[in-house]
């Protein structure tokens, strides 16, 4: 008898256990994903992001769920062709490009707005069909900083500032502001409810529900955490009433989304150091008219969703470099750093690798063209390769990078006519060659491992003769999530000459994973 009610106590447990697992777990997505804007169609969710310096620009993720997302778009092939985004003449834009978005969909439209400081431009990008394009691109000055994008009616506004809110009404196709138009002060001081704060409120999202007018947005108190500040409205006018909505772990910066049977969600983010600002979502109730963020103004574990199926292949995933006839020749995933030099790069070149050749001097990684990049994730991740490199030439360096300003490389490099495996890292804020392995042979294995666990931001890195012995090689790389950067640490695939031109490395393969 004592063993049947112990088998079933463990029984029960393990079942208890699963439907624990079965549920969404905070955070939504353990990657970098910032300043979301989300809208549902149907029963369908779209959400946009940001990128900033990487191209494509402004990704647009599908999901049926709020939390299994894929990559669907990116209305962006480049913003401009200028010195700062194409990381000519000493020139860069890391950290800048394109900020948060907003999306929208109206009327059977779908728009997606952005702004650049670094054109200092604002951008509305529209289309029918959101997955599949085409996008129409609209730009004007001045660079609306954090806006949102509102159709009230027959009227198209956009909503932004820091601290102070200004409102401007856009001609009806939200192309560019209507004749006449001027901007009027919505807020005077968004931030009042958050007390002294060090970051003004700013991040606005415009939400209309049962009538009422709903703006969200982000501020800082000084000593505190990022909260979420509410203001609503019974007229977009004003007058407004403000309060603070959310205040837990720092989780903040978003809006309101719906499900079709009628639950209420906040999505936000929070700062989680080199992995970059990763979603959470919270449940929303209402009580007077206000939305209630939280489970007793928390940021539950687990959500009333179904459970997250991986990143991988949705927003990450493995290249094996081969393509079949009608396949895109880089899957969504990938991302250059600031716009590539096209002809300098191949999948056909030779078949099932991808090409990356020289065709200038460059003696700073972080200004060298075409490496290209995927999200590192959490709590943990690896990225390997297998490069050839029997056609580099003296000078040349193409290896496995992970991405931030407190970069960290492992690669082979050609000196003296000779090749060796080197780690470089800029853990001291300068690159230094740590470690040299001089190599006989052509093909190599390298591999960087990254740790996020509790905050622990380390990453180690690896080469391999066969590949199967793996070898550590340099130092740790205490990874660290700077503002100059202000993105997650990525994985780069590079190469770039600092003697001669001319020279190619091939990449047989990136694979990534969630394990150490």
């Amino acid at each position: 008898m004592l063993k049947k009610v112990v088998t079933s106590f463990f029984l029960f447990i393990n079942l208890w256990a699963t439907a624990q697992t079965e549920k969404a777990q905070n955070p939504i997505i353990f990657a970098d994903v910032p300043d979301m804007s989300m809208i549902r169609v149907g029963d369908t969710y779209y959400m946009s992001s940001t990128t900033m310096h990487m191209v494509p620009n402004v990704p647009i993720m599908k999901s049926k769920d709020l939390v299994n997302w894929q990559l669907v778009s990116y209305p962006i092939d480049t913003l401009a062709t200028i010195d700062e985004l194409n990381l000519t003449n000493g020139k860069s834009t890391y950290g800048r490009g394109s900020w948060a978005s907003s999306l929208r969909f109206h009327r059977g439209t779908y728009y997606v707005t952005t702004f650049a400081q670094t054109t200092n431009k604002t951008y509305v990008f529209t289309t029918k069909n959101i997955e599949k394009g085409p996008w129409k691109v609209h730009s004007f000055s001045p660079s609306y900083h954090d806006h949102t994008l509102f159709f009230d009616d027959d009227k198209v506004y956009l909503i932004y500032g820091g601290g102070k809110l200004n409102i401007i009404e856009l001609k009806s196709d939200a192309s560019g502001v209507k004749e006449g138009a001027t901007p009027q002060v919505l807020i005077e001081n968004a931030s009042a409810p958050a007390g002294t704060v060090g970051l003004p409120s700013e991040g606005s999202q415009l939400f209309k529900v049962n009538g009422k007018y709903y703006l969200f947005n982000i501020a800082w108190p000084k000593g505190g955490m990022r909260t979420v500040v509410v203001h609503r409205a019974d007229k977009i006018t004003g007058p407004w009433e403000g309060k603070v909505a959310f205040q837990d772990k720092g989780v903040a910066q978003g809006g309101l989304i719906d499900t079709p049977d009628g639950k209420w969600f906040s999505y936000l983010f929070r700062d989680y150091g080199a992995v970059g600002r990763i979603p959470y979502w919270v449940p929303v109730t209402w009580e007077n008219g206000w939305p209630v963020l939280g489970e007793n103004g928390k940021v539950p574990a687990t959500l009333d969703l179904p459970a997250s199926k991986g990143l991988i292949p949705h927003l990450v995933n493995s290249d094996e470099f081969t393509r079949k006839k009608g396949e895109p020749s880089l899957p969504l995933v990938w991302q250059w750093n600031h716009n590539p030099e096209h002809k300098l790069w191949s999948l056909t070149e030779r078949k099932g690798f991808l090409r990356l050749k020289t065709a200038r001097i460059d003696t700073s990684y972080l200004l060298a063209r075409n490496t290209l990049t995927q999200r590192t994730f959490g709590p943990t991740c690896s990225g390997s390769v297998l490069l050839d490199v029997s056609n580099m030439k003296e000078g040349d360096f193409a290896g496995l990078s992970l991405l931030q300003k407190i970069f960290g490389q492992v690669g082979v490099k050609v000196k003296n006519g000779k090749k060796s495996i080197i780690m470089v890292s800029a853990n001291t804020g300068k690159p230094v060659e740590i470690e040299n392995v001089a190599i006989t042979q052509n093909q190599v294995y390298l591999k960087a491992s990254c740790d996020f666990t509790d905050l622990k931001d380390i990453a180690v890195f690896y080469y391999s003769l066969d590949g199967k012995n793996w070898i550590k090689i340099g130092e740790p790389l205490k990874m660290k999530y700077t503002l100059p950067h202000f993105m997650g640490y990525r994985f780069g695939l590079f190469n770039y000459a600092t003697k001669e031109i001319g020279g190619y490395a091939d990449f047989d393969y990136f694979r990534i994973s969630k394990d150490l």
